[in-house]
């Protein structure tokens, strides 16, 4: 499966079968998420098996993901600029786990921290969560924005740039916002979030499938 097919069949999912992810796809994945660490010198860690990561309440147990045990844990130094790279590395591997056979879901607030479930390293803090597993379905499209409701250019618009446009808004969003915005200049795009809860991290999604849709456009980030 290409790049451009894996962002076009990924859709948020947040109910998943009890299967494990075993063999050569656990392999798979564990390496890419290595090989994601080592180029970025980030701490990502991939947590295969705790049941406690969605499930609250002492009575009957309520659940935000149905049947997940399986998350990414991205974590990061306590210091400002971690937005980023979270967003870029995280969704290189939502698209490799796409890649995979596997469904995947960005999550904000609905997940537990059960710290003994992963290593937390001195000046580090968990900052984002992916759900990762089978889902029971592959997940729906939704509505979303049209290109020119996002984007500012020249016309006639440069393909490479609507190209990166669409890619964009085939990233996921919280909530489906897409609250962002990319205008052209030149040979310089600039990209810009809107406002609200989770929007930075958003636009780092964003940009990393603006730059597959557009490639091998050179352009620059203003």
């Amino acid at each position: 499966m290409e790049l451009w097919e894996a962002m076009e069949q990924r859709h948020s999912v947040r109910a998943y079968q009890d299967r494990p992810i075993a063999g050569e796809v656990k392999e798979e994945l564990e390496a890419w998420i290595a090989q994601c660490n080592r180029e970025g010198g980030l701490h990502m860690q991939l947590i295969l098996d705790e049941p406690r990561a969605f499930s609250w309440g002492d009575g009957p147990v309520r659940q935000s993901f149905p049947g997940c045990e399986i998350t990414l844990r991205w974590l990061a130094p306590k210091a400002p600029g971690w937005r980023r790279p979270a967003a870029i590395t995280g969704e290189k591997v939502v698209l490799k786990a796409q890649q995979l056979g596997l469904n995947t879901c960005w999550v904000a607030l609905t997940y537990r921290k059960v710290k003994t479930a992963f290593t937390v390293a001195p000046g580090e803090k968990l900052c984002l969560v992916i759900a990762i597993g089978y889902g029971e379905t592959a997940g729906q499209p939704h509505q979303g924005k049209p290109p020119e409701a996002v984007m500012q250019s020249p016309e006639p618009v440069p393909d490479w740039f609507l190209h990166g446009v669409q890619a964009a808004l085939l990233a996921p969003t919280a909530m489906n916002q897409q609250k962002f915005r990319f205008q052209l200049e030149g040979s310089v795009v600039r990209a810009t979030p809107g406002r609200g809860f989770y929007t930075k991290i958003d636009l780092g999604i964003a940009k990393y499938h603006f730059e597959l849709g557009a490639a091998p456009a050179p352009f620059t980030w203003g």
